[in-house]
C-alpha cells in the first residue's frame, strides 16, 4: 500500500542532480568521459558513497560529471526525458530547473540547449500523462562575470516564458560567493514584465538575501530556510506569502543545517511560512520524495498532515496555470485525517 497516497510535488529539482544513474552511465561510456568507477554498481555505490558532503562547495562539485555530459542536444533530450520517466509514478508535478549557460561548452548555443528540454520535456508529457512538468531557467552565481550568459538566459526567459514549457526564471549558484546584491539588474525587466521567479537564498548565505530576492520580485525561495534566524525577515516571508522550497536531506548533506531535528522547516511551517518539501538534487542526494516524506515525519517533527499541506502549499505556489491548480487541492484535502 501506498503511505503516501496523495498527489506529491516537487518545486525544487535540478536536472542534472537528478539523472537516472543508469543513463548517466549510458551517456558518459558514449561521450567517452571519465567515469569514478569501473562498474555501473560501482557507480551507483559511488553516488550514496559521497551523497554526504563537508560544505556547499564540495557538493556543487559534484556536478561536474553531468555538465560534461550534458553538452549534446542527444544527452539533454534523453536526460530530461528519462528523469521525467523515473518519477512519474509517484509525482503529479515537478518544475525542473538547470541553467542554460553550462550546456554551450561544446558549442550549443542557450536557445539550441532550451529547444532540446523542451522537447524531450513535451515527448515525456505525452508517453507519461499522470505527470505535469515545468521548466525553470537558471541564471548562475560564479566567481568570473558571467553577466553577458546571464543577461542571455533573462533574454531567452522572457522569449520563451509561459505557463506550459518555460515557467520561470531562477538564480542558482554557490550563495554570497559573489554578493547576492550584484545579481539585481538581472531581475529589473522580468520583475516589470510581471513575470514568475523562484531565487535561490537563505541556505548557505543569511537570511538578509530572502529579504533582498523578494524585493528582486521572486515569489518563492530557493531553500530560504535561514530566514528563520532573523523575525523581520520571516515576518516579510510571511507577510508577502512567499513559499520555501525546503530541501531537508540536501541541506544536512551540505552542512546548513545541523541535523533534521534541529531544521527549522516544521518551524516555520507553523509560524505560518508557505513550506514545501522538495528533493533538490534526487540522484546526487540519494533520495526520493518519498525518503524526504519519511525523514519529515521521522526527524523533523512534521505530521503526516503537515505533509498534506505543504503540497497544496506547493500547488498554490507552483507556477503551473492557475486554472489547473484547484483540482489536486480539492484531491489533496481529502487525505487529511
Amino acid at each position: 500500500m501506498n503511505k503516501y497516497p496523495f498527489p506529491k510535488v516537487d518545486l525544487h529539482f535540478h536536472l542534472d542532480g537528478s539523472m537516472v544513474p543508469e543513463v548517466t552511465w549510458k551517456l558518459a561510456k558514449e561521450r567517452n568521459i571519465k567515469l569514478p568507477a569501473e562498474t555501473l554498481e560501482g557507480f551507483k555505490q559511488f553516488l550514496a558513497d559521497t551523497a554526504d558532503c563537508g560544505d556547499v562547495g564540495e557538493y556543487l562539485a559534484r556536478f561536474d560529471l553531468p555538465t560534461a555530459i550534458l553538452q549534446d542536444e542527444a544527452a539533454l533530450f534523453e536526460t530530461i526525458y528519462t528523469t521525467i520517466e523515473n518519477v512519474k509514478d509517484y509525482l503529479c508535478y515537478a518544475e525542473i530547473r538547470f541553467a542554460p549557460q553550462l550546456h554551450t561548452k561544446k558549442g550549443l548555443t542557450q536557445k539550441e540547449v532550451i529547444e532540446a528540454i523542451i522537447k524531450g520535456k513535451q515527448k515525456a508529457e505525452a508517453d507519461f500523462p499522470s505527470i505535469k512538468v515545468g521548466i525553470i531557467l537558471c541564471c548562475m552565481i560564479d566567481d568570473y562575470d558571467n553577466s553577458e550568459e546571464n543577461f542571455e538566459t533573462v533574454r531567452l526567459f522572457e522569449e520563451y516564458c509561459d505557463k506550459t514549457n518555460i515557467v520561470a526564471l531562477d538564480l542558482a549558484g554557490f550563495e554570497d560567493f559573489v554578493p547576492m546584491a550584484h545579481y539585481a539588474p538581472l531581475f529589473v525587466s522580468p520583475k516589470e514584465k510581471g513575470l514568475p521567479m523562484t531565487i535561490h537564498a537563505g541556505d548557505n548565505g543569511g537570511p538578509e538575501n530572502c529579504s533582498m530576492v523578494i524585493d528582486f520580485g521572486a515569489s518563492r525561495i530557493g531553500h530560504g530556510h535561514k530566514c528563520y534566524n532573523d523575525k523581520a525577515v520571516l515576518q516579510k516571508v510571511i507577510d508577502n506569502n512567499i513559499a520555501l522550497e525546503i530541501c531537508l536531506t540536501s541541506n544536512i548533506q551540505c552542512k546548513t543545517q545541523p541535523s533534521y531535528q534541529k531544521h527549522p522547516a516544521k518551524k516555520l511551517l507553523d509560524a505560518g511560512a508557505k513550506v514545501t518539501l522538495n528533493t533538490d538534487n534526487m540522484i546526487l542526494g540519494n533520495l526520493t520524495i518519498i525518503d524526504e516524506y519519511d525523514r519529515a515525519l521521522e526527524k523533523a517533527g512534521f505530521t503526516y498532515n503537515d505533509l498534506i499541506t505543504c503540497n497544496i502549499n506547493a500547488i498554490e505556489a507552483s507556477f503551473m496555470p492557475q486554472e489547473n491548480k484547484q483540482a489536486y487541492i480539492d484531491e489533496l484535502k481529502k487525505h487529511y485525517k
